[in-house]
């Protein structure tokens, strides 16, 4: 009798070399993801940290394959204002792009950056990030029974990919304001089951040592790059009697 193929295989994203967007969606800047690299904890520069968001879904009965599965579904809708998530038309599956675009206070413009998703199943999926976003690393969505209580999770394991966005975490507040993003999400998921919001956090310093040999991927830096397009994208917008917003 022959075997069934794993169905953990199919969970998996396929190797890529370079990252392709099959296509923009509606709203969306799509810059500094076409073209680049997937890069891991291996890659950045900075510290690597390893943070943990928690909510306990007390009162609900929804299974962790629900509360996944809305997540997945509605993640763009649970971001703040200032993060905003477009996944491709094709929802979260492995191997896709999310297109994410940020403001950053005193940083002109929105920066465009983007995630792979590297894996996902039934009760979690992660994404990977790629040249010139803030963080290189992973950060994992799941959820779990404990004691009869479904709890959802947001994991990440990242450093900071260059010198400067290294700068920008330690002294300049990215991350508080990362942290409230997770906090902001996981209050906002508790909201759709109807239960109170407990985010907890907990977080831990692997490494607290600096890749010197990494700080060349301010190159690709996303903060910069999107700066710098900004008035490209200004000047089409005009030249095309300002309809709509230029995603290239």
């Amino acid at each position: 009798m022959s075997e069934q193929p794993d169905s953990r295989e199919s969970a998996w994203a396929k190797p890529v070399d370079k990252l392709r967007v099959s296509g923009t969606p509606t709203g969306a800047i799509n810059l500094n993801v076409e073209g680049k690299q997937m890069v891991g904890p291996l890659q950045g520069f900075g510290q690597l940290w390893q943070k943990t968001y928690r909510v306990a879904l007390s009162g609900s009965s929804a299974s962790p394959q629900e509360v996944v599965s809305l997540l997945k579904a509605k993640l763009p809708e649970l971001m703040p204002s200032d993060s905003r998530f477009y996944p491709s038309i094709t929802g979260v599956k492995p191997g896709e792009v999310i297109i994410i675009n940020a403001t950053v206070p005193g940083v002109p413009g929105t920066i465009s950056t983007g995630v792979m998703i590297l894996y996902a199943d039934d009760e979690s999926f992660t994404v990977m990030t790629p040249e010139g976003h803030p963080e290189s690393g992973f950060n994992t969505f799941s959820a779990s029974s404990e004691d009869g209580v479904t709890v959802a999770q947001i994991q990440s394991l990242a450093r900071a990919n260059d010198p400067i966005y290294e700068f920008g975490f330690r002294f300049m507040g990215g991350s508080s304001q990362q942290e409230k993003i997770w906090h902001h999400v996981l209050t906002q998921l508790a909201a759709q089951f109807k239960t109170a919001a407990n985010v907890t956090m907990q977080k831990t310093c692997v490494d607290n040592r600096l890749q010197w040999s990494q700080a060349k991927n301010v190159w690709h830096n996303a903060m910069i790059r999107s700066t710098l397009n900004l008035p490209v994208r200004t000047a089409r917008r005009v030249f095309r009697g300002g309809r709509g917003i230029d995603a290239s």
